[in-house]
């Protein structure tokens, strides 16, 4: 077992004051496999004083050379993959299969696109009599959540570096020494000191007086939406500019005369990679009634040979749930859902073996005002809910405080017109694909702004106009 007892700031790696550890758990056998000191709220001064100090001539660098950084620590992700994905494996309890293909490549494809859209930004533009320029805000603080440790910093520090801000990144508890690898490659890629800084702690604590102190201008969080809310109201006394990418109980419609295994497909993948555990997942998979028969044959023969178990196996492909709070809280939602009448249609227990391991699971007459299909359960569960008009498939589609993601598989010229309707950020159409250009954020509950590509840049940068 490793400890490690110091945090990135100001360029190097420094003796943390504090005595302060957490336990780093795999998931699959929960044995501790690293402690990590928890940063005192001294640590956190002097970071973001490294980072301040470092603001004002990253800024003013040119915008050629920040993204030769940024292409810098893309390759030191390349070099060092193979040893990301085991770490998030052991960490996360993420399969190994998608550490590799899913997490890993994900990260390396949004800088990737990110860079390439950067090359024709116009930091100044001219109107009328009128210089419009661009800048960074400051030190930007990055609160970020276990399920994706790589990608949550990625999406936060590539358009903030870029945009001439400097970081400090407070990572999740649950899985520090992805952000970890991730602070050591930055450090390689030899940028000036203060730029990049890594302060390890809990979100209640270490993040939440990173995100209140005076010297930090932007506040960019991914997480719960409660957290969010509270963030939002902690901004309000010093007018914090605020980056949030929240919760989500997404949409999959399916479209009579679609593709039914593909909607069932498209819907139980984002349901089984990463067990549940991501905030687009597409968790209410909405059918017509008088197609539900053919739906749960479709959905049984799907899941059959999907197999649970040990995430660093090849053939596995629903590893644990991060921690054994987060498996509770997934259990808790399943009795809830059985208590309020729907019907346990595959799993819905705990696995008994070693390990946060919860059954795929999947609910059918479940009605939209259940607290299944309204709140994130961020596991590996799925509820079929039935619609008798395209109309009243779009209501229930809205019908949520959330707005992230979205799916429709029917005929083309339906799905397009149904598409336009939901009130929702991002929406695949036949199992279209996301470019890592297009922006990604919520409507609603869900956030305020978005990542990737210029869009997620945009949020980073004041804008100034000088009149002539």
């Amino acid at each position: 077992m490793e400890t490690y007892d110091k945090l990135f700031y100001d360029g190097k790696w420094q003796d943390a004051q504090s005595n302060d550890y957490s336990d780093v758990i795999n998931t699959a056998n929960e044995e501790v496999i690293a402690k990590v000191v928890k940063a005192s709220h001294k640590d956190v001064d002097q970071a973001v004083a490294a980072a301040k100090a470092a603001f004002e001539q990253w800024n003013n660098t040119s915008p050629e050379t920040r993204a030769k950084y940024i292409e810098k620590i893309k390759k030191g992700i390349e070099d060092r993959q193979d040893e990301i994905a085991d770490t998030m494996v052991q960490e996360l309890g993420a399969s190994k299969t998608f550490a590799q293909n899913g997490q890993v490549p994900q990260s390396l494809n949004e800088i990737q696109g990110t860079l390439d859209e950067f090359k024709d930004f116009d930091f100044e533009e001219e109107v009328d009599n009128a210089t419009i320029i661009k800048e960074g805000y400051g030190v930007v603080a990055c609160v970020t959540p276990w399920n994706y440790p790589m990608n949550q910093i990625q999406r936060k520090i590539t358009p903030a570096l870029l945009a001439g801000n400097t970081v400090v990144v407070n990572p999740a508890t649950n899985t520090p020494l992805t952000a970890i690898i991730y602070a050591e490659i930055i450090e390689e890629a030899g940028l000036p000191k203060g730029v990049f800084n890594l302060v390890t702690g809990s979100g209640s604590d270490t993040g939440d007086y990173l995100t209140k102190h005076p010297d930090v201008a932007v506040v960019s969080f991914t997480g719960s939406t409660a957290v969010g809310k509270g963030l939002y109201e902690n901004a309000a006394t010093s007018v914090k500019k605020l980056v949030l990418e929240l919760g989500g109980k997404s949409p999959m419609v399916y479209l009579k005369g679609g593709d039914l295994q593909l909607a069932v497909r498209s819907a139980a993948s984002t349901v089984l990679d990463n067990q549940g555990q991501t905030c687009s997942a597409l968790t209410r998979l909405l059918v017509p009634k008088d197609e539900l028969e053919r739906t749960k044959e479709v959905i049984q023969d799907y899941y059959k040979d999907i197999k649970v178990g040990d995430p660093s196996e090849d053939d596995t492909r629903v590893g644990p749930m991060v921690s054994e709070d987060q498996m509770n809280t997934v259990l808790d939602y399943i009795q809830t859902g059985i208590d309020e009448g729907a019907n346990v249609f595959l799993g819905g227990n705990r696995i008994n073996r070693k390990g946060y391991f919860v059954e795929p699971t999947v609910f059918t007459d479940v009605t939209n005002d259940m607290t299944i299909a309204q709140e994130e359960i961020f596991g590996p569960v799925l509820v079929v809910i039935t619609y008798d008009t395209q109309e009243e498939a779009v209501k229930i589609a809205n019908d949520s405080s959330y707005g992230l993601s979205g799916g429709v598989v029917g005929p083309e010229k339906e799905a397009m017109e149904v598409a336009r309707q939901l009130r929702t950020g991002n929406i695949a159409i036949n199992g279209g694909s996301r470019t890592p250009k297009a922006p990604f954020g919520g409507y609603k509950q869900s956030g305020i702004g978005r990542e990737n590509g210029l869009y997620g840049l945009e949020d980073y940068l004041e804008v100034k106009a000088l009149f002539k």
